[in-house]
């Protein structure tokens, strides 16, 4: 099974370092990342080539295999970090945003748990113990967990705002309502399944499968047609679904290799 949760990591990993580049080529911060300040600010550019730099090179080791299990901790610590430093004073203050508006914060939450994942499916190596990277580690069991609550709030999303998801669905596919409806429950289903270890092996992979499919099917069409939309929203929607559907493949992975050992 390492050979497949090797590609799952790439598949994180990759997700991550693009969005990364397209932050570069772009020359402002993805929301995924951080939310909407000015640009003008001073040492704005600076900060943007900093953590767009530091994601790059620590997708780098977790390709690679350098130190990837330690690389991976302080990653989802750092993406934690953003997530309650940045993104929530920004939607919590002056006022609540709607629900809607917290995409990009439960997108943020699921990388942070997909880096978790990630250092739990890699062996740590011996001689890094001390006292920040062992209450580091406390972090790494919550990574499924904070990823499938982005899972569940997706799924919720589809039943409060049905009309907008179901403008998303192809136009080849019919019955754009009932798939919005289904989704959403799958959604919310394998969340639920994978936070409460209730046949996690099957509902990850399914999770993993029907987000590579809206990779595919939806994802990868939408950027072609609307590249520059959104600043680029739809391609990094693109990598987004990518590293999504792997962090559910490698928890399905970790699942079986924890069963074996068993």
């Amino acid at each position: 099974m390492e050979k497949y949760s090797k590609i799952w990591r790439a598949f994180f990993a990759l997700s991550l370092m693009a969005i990364a580049i397209q932050q570069l080529a772009d020359g402002g911060f993805k929301p995924v990342i951080l939310p909407p300040s000015p640009a003008t600010f001073t040492g704005y550019t600076a900060c943007l080539w900093l953590v767009s730099i530091v994601l790059i090179l620590a997708c780098t080791a977790i390709i690679l295999n350098i130190e990837a299990h330690l690389v991976s901790v302080y990653l989802g610590t750092l993406l934690l970090l953003f997530l309650v430093i940045f993104h929530l004073p920004y939607l919590l203050f002056p006022h609540i945003r709607f629900f809607g508006g917290w995409g990009n914060p439960f997108k943020l939450m699921a990388y942070a748990g997909g880096a978790f994942v990630v250092a739990k499916s890699v062996a740590q190596i011996p001689g890094h113990v001390n006292v920040v990277n062992t209450w580091l580690e406390k972090l790494v069991p919550s990574g499924r967990c904070l990823f499938s609550v982005t899972m569940i709030a997706f799924g919720i999303m589809h039943f409060i705002y049905p009309t907008f998801v179901a403008m998303l669905v192809p136009a080849w596919i019919p019955g754009h309502t009932f798939w919005t409806y289904v989704a959403g429950a799958a959604l919310i289903a394998s969340g639920l399944a994978i936070i409460f270890n209730i046949q996690l092996r099957l509902a990850a992979n399914l999770l993993g499968a029907m987000i590579f499919i809206w990779l595919i099917v939806l994802h990868i069409p939408r950027a072609i047609a609307y590249p520059h939309m959104d600043n680029g929203n739809e391609i990094t929607s693109v990598f987004e679904a990518l590293g999504f559907s792997g962090i559910a493949f490698l928890i399905a992975a970790n699942s079986k290799s924890n069963q074996n050992r068993q």
